[in-house]
């Protein structure tokens, strides 16, 4: 991984607002957007992830910082060794924003206003409180999928889970560290603040679609949806596989009851029938407590991370 600074060193200083852009094969739009958000930030990270063409040249001359991933390794890892880099200027406020120019530089101080207002941590660009986006209809049903998924496994709401225009309080920046290297990292920040008790609102941002997916719509569905579940996995447990078992558990009842009756009425035991009810209920009461106990040892991994954090502030 190599690093280029576009600004001056006493930068690196302090900076009020960090804007980090994670890029892969941008060379189009990328100019045109850290040249638009220099004039709202007080510094621009690009990280270019593994990008074959002109991406980080582009960037570079434009006025970024820019620091080079090898190879591809997603934007997950992008946007980790962005915000990593963002921590060393001490800011107020770092926001994060797609390099395809969906986003736009001029409302950066839309989506930071809150953070440096002191009401949240976490700020989210969405889409769907704004009329004027214009988002093709087959990404609006994929997007309500995700949501619906993203908020009732994380235990936070939002109407925009997937929107890459967010910001981030010194408290945010400090506390999240993502597990996920994919697309899905979007959906994992709802997890973190769950879990780390940041505080998040959303604000309406504009989205214009202006050149088609790098990949077929329904590939990067999966990979959002495969990465999803691994987190739910992760980050809750109990809930993961308790209703997982729960499930299991009502349908090895249901089967047992189709045995029952089917002997009632002809007396004859249905053998095979039987030992899949019973091995279903062992396998259904078996995922249930291993939810219980993965959660047990999540909240006890958490005090001792609370624990360490107190003592070292």
């Amino acid at each position: 991984m190599t690093e280029s600074n576009g600004y001056a060193k006493e930068t690196l200083c302090k900076a009020g607002t960090v804007a980090v852009i994670p890029a892969y094969n941008e060379e189009r739009f990328i100019g045109s957007v850290v040249i638009k958000a220099c004039k709202y930030a007080d510094a621009v990270i690009v990280v270019d992830d593994g990008s074959t063409d002109a991406t980080a040249e582009i960037a570079r001359l434009a006025g970024a910082t820019v620091i080079q991933h090898e190879r591809n390794a997603g934007k997950g890892a992008a946007l980790s060794t962005g915000l990593r880099a963002a921590r060393a200027y001490d800011p107020a406020v770092v926001v994060l924003l797609d390099a395809d120019y969906q986003h736009r530089p001029r409302e950066m101080g839309l989506v930071t206003a809150p953070v440096l207002a002191g009401e949240a941590d976490i700020v989210v660009g969405s889409r769907y409180l704004n009329d004027a986006s214009d988002v093709p209809t087959h990404r609006v049903l994929g997007h309500r999928v995700f949501n619906l998924m993203t908020n009732l496994s994380s235990g936070l709401s939002v109407t925009d889970s997937q929107s890459g225009f967010r910001a981030f309080s010194p408290a945010a920046l400090e506390a999240i560290t993502f597990h996920s290297n994919g697309f899905s990292v979007e959906s994992e920040m709802q997890f973190i603040a769950k879990e780390q008790g940041l505080r998040m609102t959303e604000v309406p941002i504009t989205i214009t679609y202006s050149d088609k997916p790098k990949r077929p719509v329904i590939a990067h569905g999966m990979l959002v949806l495969n990465g999803l579940l691994r987190m739910v996995g992760q980050y809750r447990p109990l809930f993961f596989f308790g209703v997982g078992g729960l499930l299991i558990f009502l349908l090895s009842l249901m089967l047992g009851g189709y045995v029952v009756v089917v002997y009632q009425q002809t007396k004859t035991l249905a053998v095979g029938y039987a030992m899949i009810t019973v091995l279903l209920g062992m396998v259904g009461i078996f995922t249930m407590f291993t939810g219980v106990i993965l959660h047990s040892v999540r909240g006890l991994v958490l005090g001792d991370q609370l624990g360490a954090r107190q003592q070292h502030g």
